[in-house]
């Protein structure tokens, strides 16, 4: 996939904060981006995690052939708290509304190192809300 390393090239090269959203699988495959030693203090990582490949319930083919167990890759709820604690980063992690805003703020905050906040979504859920995203913004 590559957004990982992308992302940290960028912070990299910027001044200004550099924010990644990435799903899970998508950083899971690409986290040999944090053994870089010159990730900036400004560079966070916001990990939307549904326990796999969620994008693919709103992309056509998977839905409609019945193929989606073999897309979504399920994880059994792996999480970024041991890769954040081996590449030193600042880890946060929210499972519901309450705790998202309770480290919102120290997530954008800037401190002595990157940070990564880990959300845990429902895979079905997720789905229904990006689609509702997208149709609003046809609208």
């Amino acid at each position: 996939d590559g957004s990982t390393s992308t992302a940290v090239g960028f912070a990299v090269t910027s001044a200004l904060p550099t924010v990644l959203v990435t799903g899970d699988l998508s950083f899971f495959y690409d986290s040999n981006a944090l053994w870089n030693r010159y990730i900036p203090e400004n560079f966070k990582i916001l990990v939307i995690n549904n326990n796999g490949g969620g994008i693919f319930r709103f992309i056509p083919g998977p839905t409609t052939t019945n193929t989606l167990d073999f897309f979504e890759t399920p994880h059994h709820h792996l999480n970024a708290q041991n890769l954040c604690n081996m590449h030193g980063l600042d880890y946060l992690t929210a499972s519901n509304k309450e705790e998202l805003t309770k480290v919102w703020e120290d997530f954008y905050r800037i401190t002595d190192k990157p940070v990564l906040l880990e959300i845990f979504t429902p895979g079905e859920l997720n789905a229904e809300v990006l689609k509702g995203y997208f149709r609003a913004m046809k609208n």
